[in-house]
């Protein structure tokens, strides 16, 4: 899987497909919140997120990728709903892969914003 792909893939929530690709020592930085270490650790933040991504109905909207040698960075929208209740999150992702194409690192902006459909 190439790294566009699997940073892509992180981003809108599609967790499973990539863990095959997270390095054994990744670093996940959600600014202002938490900064997760390890394999195990990623993916049970994931596993986490995902049940919540599960619980709404979510709409993510990429708006830019932009891919120089080993990083990708993504930023979009995500739109939340459950019960007419919405949240909107700006996001931006940058992922670092190592020489190995391993997801090395991501540092994950999350701001909530008024709705922006």
């Amino acid at each position: 899987m190439n790294k566009q792909l699997i940073a892509e893939s992180f981003s809108i929530g599609r967790f499973e497909g990539i863990y095959p690709c997270l390095s054994d020592s990744i670093e996940w930085n959600i600014v202002g919140e938490d900064t997760i270490m390890g394999v195990e650790s990623v993916i049970s933040k994931c596993e986490e997120t995902s049940a919540y991504f599960k619980s709404v109905t979510t709409k993510f909207t990429i708006k830019n990728i932009i891919i120089e040698n080993h990083q990708v960075v993504i930023n979009g929208v995500a739109v939340f709903e459950k019960n007419d209740e919405i949240s909107c999150i700006n996001a931006c992702d940058i992922y670092s892969f190592n020489e190995s194409g391993l997801l090395q690192k991501i540092e994950s902006y999350c701001i909530a914003v008024k709705e922006d459909l």
